[in-house]
């Protein structure tokens, strides 16, 4: 293959969690660029719809939007129905979708810590186990977990109140790499991108002028000093969605510009 044919993604279909905004749009678009038609879902419909027309108008793609709540199996059965009705076959998915609360640690309510534990691991799982037999069945696919470079270390109270978060990220981690193992033998791989700070719709109130003094010492963070933006994460999805990463499975891809270097 060329260079060109190595990152092509024409003629594939792309299952995103959380895909209609944030670092779920900025995946979107990257795989509609490479000529990935798409299945865009989330828990509410907002931005999806959207998102969706704006992917096919811009990259002459297909692109379906469905509600889906990914702590109830029974949504993700109905969404997955849906998307093989239309298109009838999953080539990747992207398991994006995620949730963070806040409280004290020793104040911090199990019935939250459930809920994230539900989400960010237990929903990953359900969804991953029900494509994954569809691709065996289909001879091969590609799956791409988001993980964090939160996974990879524990944060202070004051900068991020969230004691589960981290712990859902590292179990997505080994999720990886386990499944990556177990599921080689019928062609699909399994990789997750770790990524640092990046400026999407929920972080960007942090690059305001009322907030100079803390985006500076974030910034003095990244030895890039700098935040991720679309480009960063595109070319790293597109990459690991592609042939172009053929012999790669079981790698968690940081992309945090040098975050977790130091």
């Amino acid at each position: 293959m060329n260079i060109a044919e190595l990152f092509s993604l024409k003629g594939k279909v792309a299952l995103v969690t959380g895909g209609g905004r944030g670092l779920g749009k900025f995946i979107s678009t990257g795989l509609a660029e490479a000529g990935a038609d798409l299945i865009l879902t989330s828990r509410k419909m907002k931005n999806l719809e959207d998102t969706a027309r704006e992917l096919e108008t811009n990259y002459k793609i297909q692109a379906l939007a469905i509600a889906c709540d990914l702590s109830k199996e029974e949504t993700i059965e109905a969404m997955l129905a849906e998307a093989q009705k239309k298109f009838g076959h999953i080539d990747i998915l992207v398991n994006n979708a995620g949730a963070t609360w806040g409280a004290p640690t020793l104040e911090f309510p199990l019935a939250k810590w459930d809920q994230l534990f539900n989400v960010n691991v237990r929903g990953v799982w359900i969804l991953t186990q029900k494509v994954a037999r569809m691709m065996k069945n289909q001879g091969g696919g590609n799956i791409i977990n988001l993980s964090s470079i939160m996974a990879f270390r524990g944060s202070t109270e004051a900068g991020h109140p969230a004691i589960p978060y981290n712990s859902t990220k590292a179990a997505i981690n080994l999720l990886t790499m386990n499944l990556a193992v177990k599921l080689a033998p019928y062609n699909i791989r399994v990789n997750a991108i770790a990524p640092g700070f990046f400026l999407t719709d929920m972080m960007s109130y942090i690059a305001g002028p009322e907030f100079k003094k803390e985006y500076e010492t974030l910034l003095n963070s990244i030895p890039l000093h700098r935040t991720g933006e679309m480009d960063d994460i595109k070319g790293v999805a597109v990459f690991l969605a592609s042939a172009a990463s053929s012999f790669m499975t079981g790698h968690v891809l940081v992309t945090d510009g040098g975050f977790l270097a130091q």
